[in-house]
């Protein structure tokens, strides 16, 4: 009988191949099959061209590959292969699916390890100069998305915070905006939106939430937008 291949679950980071973690960039020159997001760029799985690359991308809003059929992959590659890597964007543990591979690899009987990486909230504030907290001003985080389960109805109430960082917002940012104002907070409130964090073509807005109400303009990636006090403009910051 075949042993069981291990399963790392590794976050790839925002974008930016040189941002992911040493033990994850180790792990991955050493893997015999990858199954990447559609985020994860050509500059990372450069990092692991000894393997077999099998592309198991899932991006809002268009067709992409069913999370049953993903846990599968999974489970047939440890069965076929000792290294076994699932890259994704950002952290696993942050609305990545995390709990559904790892409850179908562990009831294969399949060992699993998680290597952590920077989610794209503290990669934008990185690389916008824009700390999440602020003394005085911010001492709390909520990151959410608006996406939910196909069978589960939506989450129309937001997160009591300071800071709301809204992930995979482009469309849904509008909406969030309405039930801002809706809830009292000011018009101008500061906004800061960032598309396609960390990668060549990064693209970065300062609005206000009366502006975000309006909705935004049609995205060519990946957007977070970061909502609070926290996120004022200071007078000789440069980005």
């Amino acid at each position: 009988m075949a042993v069981l291949g291990k399963v790392y679950l590794i976050g790839a980071g925002p974008g930016a191949a040189d941002l992911i973690t040493v033990r994850g960039a180790r792990l991955l020159g050493e893997a015999e099959a990858v199954l990447y997001d559609a985020l994860v760029t050509p500059e990372m799985l450069a990092l692991c061209e000894q393997a077999e690359l099998i592309p198991v991308g899932k991006r809002s809003g268009q067709r992409s590959t069913a999370q049953t059929v993903i846990n599968e992959k999974l489970v047939d590659a440890a069965r076929r292969y000792q290294r076994v890597v699932r890259l994704k964007g950002g952290d696993p543990m942050l609305f990545g699916r995390a709990d559904e591979e790892l409850r179908a690899l562990e009831e294969a009987g399949i060992e699993v390890e998680v290597v952590p990486g920077i989610t794209t909230a503290v990669a934008a504030a990185a690389a916008t100069l824009q700390p999440l907290t602020k003394r005085g001003v911010a001492r709390s985080v909520a990151f959410f998305t608006s996406s939910t389960a196909p069978d589960q109805p939506d989450h129309p109430a937001l997160p009591e915070t300071d800071t709301l960082v809204q992930y995979m917002g482009g469309r849904e940012a509008a909406a969030t905006a309405e039930r801002l104002l809706a809830e009292g907070r000011r018009p101008d409130l500061p906004v800061v939106v960032v598309e396609n964090c960390s990668r060549a073509d990064q693209r970065v807005r300062r609005l206000t939430l009366a502006d975000l109400a309006h909705g935004l303009d049609v995205a060519h990636g990946p957007v977070l937008v970061m909502i609070g006090e926290a996120m004022a403009h200071r007078p000789h910051q440069s980005v």
